[in-house]
């Protein structure tokens, strides 16, 4: 009466490796990870940080002085009744 679930259908030329996660190591190679995300950390640091700390710093000026334009004067109204 019909096929099994897991049986519907045959697939070939399709190879299939299972891995038990009791044959895999919980912590591999911890120390020589933490060694290459430092090293790639590093050699880029000094490359982008400069440009994200000048954007800033233009950034803060700009809106400074965005700030200081929109201020009315106040000698401009000293005449007003």
């Amino acid at each position: 009466m019909g096929k099994q679930f897991g049986n519907l259908m045959k697939t070939r030329h399709v190879v299939s490796y299972y891995l038990s996660p009791f044959e895999q190591k919980v912590f591999p190679n911890i120390p020589h990870r933490i060694l290459n995300t430092w090293r790639r950390f590093s050699s880029s640091f000094f490359r982008v940080t400069p440009q994200f700390v000048f954007a800033y710093m233009l950034y803060v000026w700009a809106n400074d002085y965005n700030k200081k334009l929109k201020k009315k004067n106040p000698a401009d109204y000293e005449n007003d009744v």
